[in-house]
């Protein structure tokens, strides 16, 4: 059989992989009941949806014909590597610096991952996400993430 679409191929074979890997991690964890689902319940759903939705992706990738085959262009690295970066950065600064610092750090750096970079949007954006943040998991969700530095609180 004749793969007549790249891209949807390989982004279906990644979104199935992706989805079954999930779904075999969720078996690890228990599942409970429909009233009262365990920690596995959600991931195992979402894992499940996600396998079909690749599975269905690349059953198209390979029956429906396209005019030039959409082949997979270059790789983009450098916004993997930032976006990547920004990522560790986040995990490894929260911790020694607070939420409030730490959001506008990590939007600076995935900013960078665009073409375009102003800084107004990403002082607005930033802003934004710091404050949606600390009303989403702080107040509404009663979380312990430290807000702010430990030296400026004690």
């Amino acid at each position: 059989m004749k793969i007549k679409s790249q891209k949807d191929f390989w982004s279906g074979l990644m979104f199935l992989a992706t989805g079954l890997g999930f779904a075999w991690g969720a078996t690890f964890y228990s599942f409970g009941t429909s009233a009262r689902p365990g920690p596995g319940y959600f991931p195992l759903g979402l894992g499940l949806i996600l396998a079909t939705l690749g599975a269905i992706t690349l059953f198209e990738a390979m029956t429906i014909e396209t005019e030039d085959g959409e082949p997979v262009g270059s790789f983009a690295w450098k916004p993997l590597i930032t976006i990547l970066l920004s990522v560790l950065v986040f995990g490894l600064v929260l911790p020694r610096i607070g939420m409030a610092l730490t959001i506008p750090i990590l939007v600076a750096i995935a900013s960078m991952a665009g073409d375009t970079y102003h800084w107004r949007d990403v002082l607005i954006s930033a802003l934004v996400l710091t404050f949606g943040s600390w009303l989403i998991f702080i107040l509404g969700l009663k979380l312990v993430i430290p807000v702010w530095p430990p030296f400026l609180v004690n």
